[in-house]
């Protein structure tokens, strides 16, 4: 079982969580992460680290986030691996905890 991000990932973008990653398992996108399922190797690590609270356990993704589960899968198979820490977007702040993200997701 793999860990998955949610919506609130988007517009936020930590990457605090790819630095504990001893799996490689994260993609980047223009505004968003995701988890790679075949490459997670559930070591929990990355939920601790996220600080917008966007990583789930597959098996505890909140039943409005299901989508994100297939999201991930698809986009890590084309978006390329980060591995290092970047800086967050300058309005992180502002987005993290705004309900409903999705139509700002760009892929």
């Amino acid at each position: 079982m793999a860990f998955v991000v949610t919506d609130n990932c988007i517009q936020c973008k930590y990457t605090d969580c790819v630095a504990v990653c001893p799996a490689d398992a994260f993609h980047q996108g223009p505004n968003f992460l995701v988890i790679n399922p075949d490459s997670c190797i559930d070591c929990d690590l990355c939920p601790v680290e996220c600080p917008a609270d966007a990583i789930f356990q597959e098996s505890d993704v909140p039943e409005s986030q299901k989508d994100f589960i297939e999201l991930n899968a698809e986009l890590a198979k084309i978006w390329p691996v980060i591995t290092e820490v970047i800086p967050a977007p300058a309005d992180a702040e502002k987005w993290d905890g705004v309900p409903n993200k999705i139509d700002h997701l760009i892929t």
